[in-house]
């Protein structure tokens, strides 16, 4: 599976980006996940594939635990979904799906960071893998 993940901020904190590129790396067994970033006032429209899967993160969004999002994840490869677009911090309307990570306001940095973890999680869960070593 495909997944990008547009991030919708001006500025995110090196950090957070060498916790992604970790997450990134561990992912690379499963899947191709790539984070890419959008300053706000960009059009999003024109970054997103728009013949993706897209998936909108939030505050607002239907809240799952770490199996369901397996469970999903396992359901869009099975039903030819192989192409995801994530899009965290923008308030379009441009999306299939919405979920949250958290009723929580967060830097989106973490929220962002947060995912790649979840992700990860879910397809340690999807082949029967521990998580924690």
């Amino acid at each position: 599976m495909k997944f990008n993940v547009y991030i919708v901020v001006d500025k995110i904190e090196k950090f957070y980006f060498e916790a992604i590129k970790e997450y990134e790396k561990r992912l690379s067994r499963y899947c191709d996940m790539k984070l890419i970033h959008i300053k706000k006032g960009e059009q999003l429209e024109r970054k997103v594939n728009l013949n993706s899967f897209v998936v909108a993160v939030s505050t607002s969004g239907k809240s799952i635990s770490s199996e369901e999002l397996a469970f999903k994840i396992d359901h869009w490869a099975l039903t030819g979904k192989s192409d995801i677009s994530v899009v965290i911090g923008s308030n379009d309307t441009l999306h299939n799906e919405k979920l949250t990570l958290s009723q929580m306001e967060m830097d989106l940095g973490l929220k962002t960071t947060i995912l790649f973890e979840q992700v990860y999680r879910a397809y340690r869960i999807i082949n029967n893998h521990p998580y924690h070593k």
